[in-house]
């Protein structure tokens, strides 16, 4: 039966467009804070798309699976390899490491929120859904290496497997589909825990500190952070140039090279667990969020594709504080339950 996963929230993921303006919060921002406040209310639910619905059984089947190094060549590694539930679901590194102990040209995301990760996945958007995110890592040479073929063909020998094929489907038999449906059912588990900022938009005022609620408001005022960083899981899913990239580091533009917006551009993540998850970016190259706002403060590389958030700043060491201290609100408490990250699907948002 699928119980919850406790996570303690370090690990993977970057920081894109921290758009910080100089400058206090003044009287305006803070005359919208509850308005403000409310666009970060949590779900009710746990979304699941139509033509891949939840059950306990094909969530379990997932779980399994995630877990289990039969899907890699040698059965040495496993998806959990560079998606820990210790380190807030990524591996800690600034780049993933390959089978033969090397380094990746990208560092592991974090799978935190995958639930509410619309449009194209991955750093670069090469994923149109997250049923199909799987097939790539496990086929791939310098990662699970297990050509797909030969990774049903392992499940169907096994009976324990064919058991929960069928319990999750309705008859035993092993796919390609149907083994993306049950990871992707279990990763849309994958949920942050309750953090104080959460407390805090629900009424609890001594949730966070005043430095923080200065942080917010510049979060969402002059500094323009929520622009891509927005709602309750801190992302609008969109891609972004920064102003840092370069030579054929180009993100989204690899597969999308007409759109001049879209060179240099990589993925907005969730900003849950940020504090925990360095180092930062999609290459793991900054490595403090001192260090990454200090990036936004001189401002990115000026180019057509940057991202128009994207300019010297000129913040003020008080400032940069008070940005830090809202970041850290979005932690979850490492003493409370909430921290736990695999929730029922209809139960209410931590």
């Amino acid at each position: 039966m699928l119980v919850r996963l406790l996570t303690f929230a370090a690990g993977a993921a970057g920081l894109t467009a921290l758009a910080l303006a100089a400058g206090p919060a003044g009287p305006a921002e803070e005359g919208r804070r509850a308005e403000w406040r409310a666009e970060y209310l949590p779900p009710a639910s746990i979304p699941f798309p139509e033509s891949n619905p939840y059950s306990p059984a094909k969530a379990e089947l997932g779980r399994r699976l995630f877990f289990d190094p039969i899907l890699s060549g040698d059965q040495t590694r496993a998806c959990v390899s560079c998606h820990r539930p210790d380190l807030a679901w990524g591996d800690g590194r600034a780049r993933a490491a390959t089978r033969e102990g090397g380094e990746m040209d990208l560092r592991s995301p974090t799978l935190l929120n995958s639930a509410w990760q619309d449009g194209p996945l991955g750093w670069d958007g090469k994923f149109r859904s997250l049923e199909t995110v799987s097939r790539v890592p496990i086929a791939a040479p310098s990662n699970m290496n297990l050509k797909l073929s030969d990774a049903v063909a392992r499940l169907s020998a096994d009976d324990g497997y064919r058991d929960a094929f069928a319990a999750a489907f309705g008859d035993p038999a092993v796919s390609t589909d149907r083994l993306e449906a049950a990871l992707a059912t279990f990763e849309r588990l994958i949920v942050a825990g309750k953090a104080p900022f959460d407390r805090w938009i629900t009424g609890d005022e001594d949730a966070i500190p005043a430095s923080a609620k200065r942080g917010f408001d510049l979060f969402n005022g002059r500094a323009g952070c929520a622009g891509c960083h927005s709602g309750w899981s801190f992302t609008d899913n969109s891609f972004q140039d920064i102003g840092t990239a370069t030579g054929s580091d180009i993100g989204r533009g690899r597969l999308m090279p007409s759109s001049v917006a879209l060179q240099y551009a990589f993925k907005t993540p969730t900003l849950r667990e940020v504090d925990r998850r360095a180092p930062y970016m999609h290459d793991g190259s900054v490595a403090t969020l001192s260090a990454v706002i200090d990036l936004y403060d001189r401002g990115g590389i000026d180019r057509p594709s940057r991202a128009r958030q994207i300019k010297p700043l000129n913040l003020t060491p008080a400032e940069k504080a008070d940005l830090l201290a809202f970041l850290a609100t979005l932690t979850a408490e490492a003493d409370r339950e909430e921290t736990s990250t695999v929730f029922p699907p209809d139960a209410p948002k931590p």
